[in-house]
């Protein structure tokens, strides 16, 4: 068997082993195989690769090679083994990033070895140098899109940019502007290929990522990581086509459309349209409502919401990203436990967007040892929370915003929210009154049923254990 026959089956291996991983990460219950699955897959791609790639390198060659797989490997695993679970949405959209940039890499590879150095000295057919031309302007711009715009997701998850979304004037104008502009470079590069418009594309593309995302608001970040997903599906399948690796096409293709299938799933949940989201908040008017409602609060001890859960027939858990950040996940495990014990009925809502990251809360009660059957969709808990006793609201704040559903100036108006209020009584568990990640004031604080109790959410969770 030839190097080249080997590697092609090795391939459509790996591509099997990507369609099981995703498969298998559709479900709680499988999820820990379709990793494994997805691990397996990227191990026979590379190796395969890298033996395919050996037949042609030289020793020196097949050394940078094995040196630039240590390099990567190596630091992929030292972040995976240290970032916290709070970290995790902003990791994974700076690996995107990477993905960005390597496809923006392949694109200027691609034109340095074909048409910067002319049809005569190429071994590119000449009626396929224009198709090739198209890869790589096609290639390079997704490629740059997704590295932009995945390091301002990460600046915004991170902390290190500011949440609220950026409003340029004409901001609609700008971001359609550079798409045509991008059409005109791709049509001038086909057919006369130049630095000049190399670099072009290249600047155009840079800029339309940073200011697609840079416009989009924190509540919507969850969608953007998501979609920045796809992009970086789609930058791998372009650079399949300019490196004839049909791994990397359908590897790419798959991660493309399943990422994107997610985002349309999440904006539907978030009655967010799926246009506006990834076009940078196209057609989307800025909304009237300050969000700066104040009333009084009403606060409590440990003690207090002990009592109020010892007397309760039945309670809602609603996890946010404040739990991810206390680590708050294994006291309220166990709580479950000690409420169940005595009787009560304890259930999980999960907003489609809590957390940082589309199933975020899911990772975190899966790792405290929560059994899945309590843990609910917020269209599956939603109506119930009506009839219960006591709601306990741990670190989320703009998923159970009132105003979304009341205040039609409100930024977050529009989205379904957990109807948190209905019930009979409502435990906040917050730092301070600060408002949440979206900027936004939420008027349930101010409710007559709602009680807050301030401070560090696991410290808070162990005193009610102790006070039960």
């Amino acid at each position: 068997m030839s190097a080249d026959t080997a590697a092609t089956a090795a391939y459509i291996v790996a591509a099997l082993l990507t369609v099981m991983s995703l498969a298998g990460l559709s479900k709680h219950e499988t999820a820990r195989a379709g990793v494994a699955y997805g691990i397996a897959g990227m191990a026979v791609a590379l190796v395969a690769t890298v033996v395919l790639a050996a037949q042609s390198l030289t020793a020196g060659g097949v050394a940078l090679l094995a040196v630039a797989m240590l390099v990567g490997g190596g630091i992929g695993l030292w972040r995976a083994r240290v970032v916290e679970m709070t970290g995790m949405p902003e990791l994974i959209a700076l690996l995107h990033s990477f993905v960005g940039l390597a496809a923006v890499l392949v694109g200027w590879n691609g034109y340095l070895e074909v048409e910067a150095e002319g049809a005569a000295q190429t071994t590119v057919a000449p009626e396929l140098l224009g198709i090739h031309s198209v890869e790589v302007g096609i290639g390079v711009f997704i490629g740059a899109v997704t590295f932009t715009g995945s390091l301002v997701a990460y600046g915004k998850l991170s902390g290190r940019m500011k949440s609220r979304p950026l409003t340029l004037p004409g901001k609609n104008a700008l971001n359609l502007g550079a798409l045509v502009a991008f059409a005109a470079l791709t049509v001038g590069f086909t057919v006369t290929p130049s630095l000049g418009l190399m670099i072009a594309i290249t600047a155009v593309a840079l800029a339309l990522g940073w200011h697609l995302v840079a416009s989009i608001g924190g509540g919507d970040m969850p969608v953007v990581v998501s979609m920045l997903n796809s992009y970086s599906g789609w930058a791998a399948a372009a650079s399949g086509f300019l490196l004839d690796n049909t791994l990397l096409i359908v590897t790419g293709a798959l991660v493309g459309s399943s990422g994107a299938y997610l985002s349309y799933v999440m904006c539907q949940a978030m009655n967010r349209s799926f246009l506006s989201v990834i076009a940078g908040g196209f057609g989307v008017e800025s909304g009237t409502s300050s969000g700066t409602e104040e009333g009084e609060h009403r606060e409590v001890d440990a003690d207090a919401v002990a009592e109020m859960l010892a007397e309760a027939s039945s309670v809602v858990i609603v996890p946010g990203y404040g739990m991810a950040v206390a680590q708050a996940q294994y006291p309220v495990a166990d709580l479950t436990r000690r409420l169940v014990e005595r009787g009560i009925e304890v259930r999980f809502g999960i907003h489609p967007v809590a957390g940082r990251l589309p199933g975020h809360m899911n990772v975190l009660l899966a790792e405290a040892k929560v059994p899945y059957d309590v843990v609910l969709e917020m269209d599956e808990i939603n109506d119930d929370l009506a009839s219960t006793s006591v709601v306990l609201v741990i670190g989320a704040n703009d998923t159970v915003n009132p105003a979304a559903m009341e205040d039609p100036g409100s930024p977050i108006a529009g989205m379904p929210v957990l109807r948190v209020w209905e019930a009979k009584n409502v435990v906040v568990f917050k730092r301070s009154m600060a408002v949440g990640y979206a900027g936004v004031q939420n008027p349930l604080f101010f409710r007559a049923n709602t009680s807050m109790i301030f401070g560090d959410a696991k410290a808070r969770v162990e005193d009610i254990l102790k006070a039960l």
